[in-house]
């Protein structure tokens, strides 16, 4: 998979398919809510496994039945279609 920045014009046309995803600078960014704490703590668990078996890791916040996902790479210094598929992989797992 290519590391390449994406450009704002590209992001913005993924973001546009990610409706519940922002940008809020050099990243992108949604927070889900769940039921209560356990549920969103087995989703945290759930992106984590997915991250570990990727090799890319989001930045976690939870606040007690919320949690945020924020994305970038690194490695590319931005925004790359690797934060976007693990974007709609964190979908999938939050309808699971």
């Amino acid at each position: 998979m290519s590391l390449l920045k994406l450009s704002d014009g590209e992001i913005a046309a993924r973001l546009e398919e990610l409706t519940e995803w922002s940008q809020p600078g050099e990243e992108i960014q949604r927070t889900y809510r769940f039921k209560d704490f356990v549920e969103a703590m087995a989703f945290v668990q759930a992106v984590a496994a997915h991250a570990e078996a990727v090799q890319h890791h989001p930045d976690i916040l939870i606040r007690y039945s919320r949690v945020t996902l924020s994305l970038s790479t690194h490695d590319a210094g931005g925004i790359t279609e690797k934060d976007f598929d693990f974007a709609r992989a964190a979908d999938g797992l939050a309808r699971a």
